[in-house]
C-alpha cells in the first residue's frame, strides 16, 4: 500500500444476511414473506471500515475471506464502496465468516453465526508496512488465534509512528480478556459496549469500568451505551453524549457504526466531545435501516441529522 488511508480496519470481517421483521419461524416447509433480506460487509473490521467510508475517509480492511461466493461478495462490495481491499487475503481452507440475523419486530436480534477467515487471518508484514501510510489503526481482532500475539506489535509500532490506535471486541471471553492485557498498553481509546464493560471489568458502573481498562494501559475509553448513548473516558475528564430519539429497526451494526463514526469525526478534526456527538448519531442513522449501512449517507447528511434530531433527555 503506498496510498495514504486516513483509517485501517483488522480483524473480523464476516458477510451479514439480515432478514426484517421475523416475528416466529415458519412451521414445517411453509414460508413467511418479509419487508427485506439484506446482505453487507461488517464485524467490529469490516463494518467499521464500511461506515468509515461511508463518512467519508479513505479507509483500508486488514482480513480474510474464503475462497468462495461470500468471500466474492464482500470483496465486490467493499470495492464498490471504495474500500481498499489490497490486504483482504482469501484463505482456500476456510469459508468466510458469515453470520444469519432474523431481526424481531421490537429489534431483538438473536443470529446464527459460522466462524470463519477472517478469525484466523494472520497479521500479515504487509499490514505492517501499510503502516507508513495510515493515520488511525482500529483492532478488531481480540483474542482471534490468527493474530498470534501480533496485534500487540503492530498497534505498538502504530504508535510509535503517531498514528491514533482503537480497539473493539466482538463478544467478552477468556481469550479476550488475556488479549487484552496486552493490547491495552498500545491503544489510544478502548471501545466496549456496557455489557462488555460489565463482563471484563467485573462492573455495570461504565466509569468505573473504564477506569480498571485504564488501569490496565488504555489511554481511554468509550463506552457504547446502546439507548444511553455513550460515554467518553480520558484521564482529565467525562463526556457524555445522549442517544437520539428514533425508533430502531435494527442495531446490530450500531456499536462498530459508533466507533467508525468517532473515528471519522476525529480525522475531521472534531474536538472529542463534538467527535463523540458525531459518533452517536453516525449510530443512529444505522440503526434507521436494515444492514449494516441503514440509512446512513454521508458525512454531511450525519452533520445535519445531528443537527435536526432531537436527543434524549434526563440523565444517562
Amino acid at each position: 500500500m503506498d496510498a495514504r488511508v486516513d483509517l485501517l480496519a483488522v480483524g473480523l470481517t464476516t458477510i451479514d444476511i439480515t432478514v426484517h421483521p421475523v416475528a416466529s419461524l415458519p412451521e414445517g416447509e411453509t414460508g413467511q414473506l418479509v419487508e427485506s433480506i439484506v446482505l453487507s460487509p461488517a464485524g467490529t473490521a469490516g463494518g467499521t471500515a464500511l461506515v468509515a467510508q461511508k463518512l467519508g475517509l479513505r479507509t483500508a480492511i486488514a482480513s480474510a475471506v474464503g475462497d468462495d461466493p461470500q468471500g466474492q461478495l464482500i470483496r465486490s462490495m467493499f470495492d464498490a464502496a471504495g474500500v481498499d481491499t489490497r490486504l483482504l487475503s482469501i484463505d482456500p481452507d476456510r469459508p468466510t465468516s458469515t453470520t444469519v440475523l432474523p431481526i424481531r419486530p421490537n429489534g431483538d436480534r438473536p443470529n446464527w453465526h459460522m466462524m470463519g477467515a477472517s478469525v484466523f487471518a494472520p497479521v500479515t508484514d504487509a499490514v505492517f508496512a501499510a503502516l507508513a501510510h495510515t493515520a488511525a489503526v482500529h483492532w478488531g481482532g481480540v483474542g482471534f488465534p490468527g493474530a498470534a500475539g501480533k496485534g500487540a506489535d503492530l498497534l505498538r509500532d502504530a504508535r510509535a509512528r503517531g498514528i491514533f490506535t482503537s480497539c473493539d471486541l466482538i463478544a467478552p471471553s477468556d481469550a479476550a480478556q488475556a488479549d487484552l492485557d496486552a493490547l491495552l498498553p498500545h491503544v489510544d481509546l478502548f471501545m466496549p459496549s456496557l455489557a462488555e464493560v460489565h463482563a471484563l471489568a467485573g462492573t455495570g458502573d461504565p466509569v468505573e469500568g473504564a477506569r480498571r481498562f485504564m488501569a490496565r494501559g488504555a489511554g481511554g475509553c468509550l463506552v457504547k451505551m446502546g439507548g444511553g448513548g455513550a460515554l467518553l473516558i480520558l484521564p482529565d475528564r467525562q463526556i457524555h453524549a445522549p442517544a437520539h430519539r428514533i425508533d430502531p429497526i435494527d442495531t446490530t451494526s450500531c456499536g462498530d457504526s459508533l466507533c467508525a463514526g468517532y473515528i471519522a469525526g476525529r480525522a475531521r478534526g472534531l474536538d472529542p466531545a463534538d467527535a463523540l456527538r458525531f459518533g452517536v448519531a453516525t449510530a443512529a442513522q444505522v440503526a434507521l435501516g436494515v444492514g449494516t449501512l441503514g440509512k446512513l449517507e454521508s458525512h454531511d447528511g450525519t452533520t445535519a441529522f445531528m443537527r435536526d434530531t432531537p436527543v434524549k433527555e434526563g440523565p444517562r
